[in-house]
């Protein structure tokens, strides 16, 4: 079988028609010429409009994307967004020598089936090369896009370092802003509520889970009995005595703190049960969670959207003791995970959610329950993060490590964050801004939709 191209096997069957000298081969020769070329040429001009077409709606792809991303973080008003989809289109576009002049028009609809969406669309005209010769001198060619978010639903814990070194360089304040930034940032997106959930977790050494808790079952006070209440006398006189008994303290004087669980589960989200002391949470009396200190660590806020109260709890926040960022990872965790303690509201099965963890510290490790070495609370943290990430939470952790001084660049918050582009090393506290900012425009889930 022949392999040579049609036109050019067209071509050949024309010129023997056309040297024939049989009969009436030549006028039915000239008959045909005409359809037949227009034939020819009319595949020849469909196939550059078809491929003007592809090229358009790749670009009004790229352009739609890219003003929802605008729009959503705030970076365009809506009475920018034709003018941005132009200018992003003509950057875009590479079939301008087919289509020299392309009209775009975008429209935005605040809400939808399918959420907030852009849709931009692009009309063009094609001047035909053989096709004009049947009366065709042009041929229309248009394409939309259609970029929607707010299908997707956000959960995010706020896992903020309260120790005593924020208190350096600006660093506390500058973290307060930013954290509060982004809680407008993520708050803009929600069309309904429920769409955006924000949990906020300051740690220390320990969380502060409050003592209006005190009477939960999840709540371990073994330890703390041992070590909060007093002696008494209960044969013979104090001077005297005979035997002491050891009476524990009301557990209405527990100060809210709790330390890491049990290993295994310091590094698991397992919900408490009664019958399993380990899945517990210990209780400890930490003298920077009492109310009355100056720097009293504030207590846990579970997911919610009443953004004012969670600002005022960024507000709150002092700097105060030691560094250990693996048991504000595992409440972070607990935050998004349904069940006791935190009961994170259940999901609506009419929507995709992505859960998220920023976790912001400016310092090594120090100490935990368990550990006062670095690499000691290192590795146990950096298997919390593999499972926090791992299916089925598949939590995307972000990471930002403040550091003013000379630490070196943390490798645990390096290892834990969701990607090389999810960790953010910040030398100057007042990159917090533009980091968190970076962070809420990455959880901005967007989507082409046709």
């Amino acid at each position: 079988m022949s392999r040579l191209p049609l036109v050019s096997r067209i071509g050949r069957q024309l010129a023997r028609f056309g040297a024939a000298e049989q009969g009436n081969i030549a006028v039915i020769f000239a008959i045909a010429l005409l359809p037949v070329l227009t034939f020819v040429g009319a595949a020849v001009d469909y196939s550059r409009a078809v491929q003007a077409r592809s090229a358009m709606q790749s670009a009004l792809d790229s352009t739609a994307l890219m003003v929802s991303k605008d729009l959503s973080s705030g970076t365009i008003t809506t009475s920018q967004i034709s003018t941005k989809a132009q200018d992003y289109f003509k950057a875009l576009f590479t079939a301008t020598n087919t289509l020299p002049s392309v009209t775009v028009a975008a429209t935005y609809t605040a809400s939808t089936s399918m959420g907030s969406t852009i849709q931009v669309t692009g009309t063009g005209s094609y001047t035909t090369t053989f096709m004009k010769v049947a009366g065709f001198p042009t041929l229309d060619v248009g394409a939309n896009s259609t970029s929607a978010w707010g299908l997707v639903r956000m959960r995010v814990a706020l896992v903020l370092d309260n120790t005593g070194s924020m208190a350096q360089d600006g660093k506390m304040a500058a973290m307060q802003t930013a954290a509060k930034s982004l809680v407008d940032q993520l708050s803009a997106l929600a069309k309904t509520s429920g769409d955006v959930y924000i949990s906020v977790v300051p740690f220390a050494k320990d969380v502060n889970v409050g003592n209006s808790n005190s009477s939960k079952y999840w709540i371990d006070f073994s330890d703390w009995d041992a070590a909060n209440g007093s002696w008494s006398c209960t044969s013979g006189s104090n001077n005297n005595c005979n035997n002491w008994k050891w009476t524990p303290a009301n557990h209405n004087a527990w100060t809210g703190c709790v330390v890491d669980r049990d290993q295994d589960y310091d590094i698991k989200n397992t919900t408490p049960t009664s019958g399993n002391v380990g899945t517990l949470f210990p209780a400890e009396q930490y003298s920077y969670c009492n109310t009355g200190s100056s720097s009293y660590l504030q207590p846990i806020m579970p997911l919610s959207y009443d953004w004012s109260s969670l600002k005022g709890r960024i507000d709150d926040m002092k700097p105060t003791g030691n560094t250990n960022q693996g048991i504000g990872l595992a409440w972070g965790w607990m935050t998004l995970s349904t069940g006791d303690p935190m009961n994170a509201p259940a999901k609506d099965t009419n929507y995709t959610y992505k859960d998220a963890i920023v976790i912001l510290s400016d310092g090594l490790n120090t100490q935990n329950r368990w550990y006062s070495s670095a690499s000691q609370i290192d590795t146990r943290q950096k298997k919390l993060c593999d499972n926090a990430k791992a299916q089925p939470s598949n939590i995307t952790i972000y990471t930002v490590q403040v550091n003013t001084g000379s630490d070196p660049t943390s490798s645990v918050l390096q290892y834990c964050a969701s990607g090389t582009d999810k960790f953010y090393l910040v030398t100057k506290a007042d990159q917090t801004v533009s980091v968190f900012k970076d962070i809420g425009t990455s959880l901005s889930k967007l989507r082409v939709a046709r």
